[in-house]
């Protein structure tokens, strides 16, 4: 079963070269979302999540709500091991996939055939997996003869129905999402919502952060409001509520 859970994760980034900028401390919580500090050193210290507190097991749809910079995409980040928390408890058990960047990992001086190998290699997927999957991806992405040449001969509208195809290719108990996935034109949107709509509906838990609260109301039983790093309050989303679970947040029930 799968389960994410986090006791007062924190994450701080250091600013080693923060004396000779100019940015005032307001500016700099407005790009980051943080709030500032200094260690022992006087060095300014970037406090991106602060006191991060959460149980969450399968049948979880999470939304993560908040304003540019409230650590919607850091959390994201820290969930799929990109950062590590600099204090705090994280418990993440289950195969996590990330739909963050859909391009991470591919080569555009490769063919799409070759990125498909390499980004089902990132995802943890065996050589006998990929090969199963690499037709369905190339019909999915509609390429033609274009698999086998390299990717920057693509459009960018090509890359990204490669991309998509290959994040949605594979199961994964956890999946991460920052903003709700598009790709491609409009006739290829109806197609990817349905393949992408499959996906999560495989998974055991799913983190959706996003600017859009209405679209989180309707995908999400659980809605995660951030501010500045912090987790205001979890709310349950009654009308999607299908897993029986009381989060904690910031150490409370």
């Amino acid at each position: 079963m799968a389960r994410v859970f986090a006791k007062l994760v924190s994450v701080d980034f250091p600013v080693y070269d923060s004396k000779h900028r100019s940015l005032k401390n307001a500016l700099v919580r407005t790009m980051t979302g943080g709030s500032l500090s200094q260690d022992t050193s006087n060095h300014v210290i970037v406090q991106a999540l602060r006191e991060i507190s959460f149980d969450f097991q399968s049948g979880a749809r999470v939304g993560l709500i908040g304003h540019n910079g409230s650590g919607k995409t850091t959390l994201l980040r820290v969930l799929s091991g990109v950062y590590i928390p600099t204090r705090g408890e994280l418990k993440v058990e289950g195969k996590i996939a990330t739909m963050i960047n859909l391009t991470l990992g591919m080569d555009f001086d490769l063919s799409g055939r070759e990125n498909i190998l390499i980004r089902g290699s990132i995802m943890g997927m065996s050589r006998q997996a990929i090969r199963n999957v690499t037709e369905d991806i190339i019909e999915f992405a509609d390429l033609g003869d274009f698999i086998d040449l390299p990717m920057r001969t693509y459009s960018s509208g090509m890359s990204m129905r490669l991309a998509f195809a290959l994040a949605t290719c594979g199961n994964a108990d956890i999946i991460l999402m920052d903003e709700w996935m598009s790709a491609g034109d409009a006739d290829f949107q109806s197609k990817a919502e349905k393949r992408l709509l499959t996906h999560l509906k495989k998974a055991e838990i799913v983190f959706i952060a996003s600017h859009n609260t209405s679209l989180v109301t309707q995908q999400c039983n659980w809605i995660v409001r951030m501010t500045h790093g912090r987790i205001d309050k979890i709310e349950a989303n009654i009308p999607r509520i299908v897993a029986k679970q009381e989060p904690v947040v910031n150490g409370k029930k």
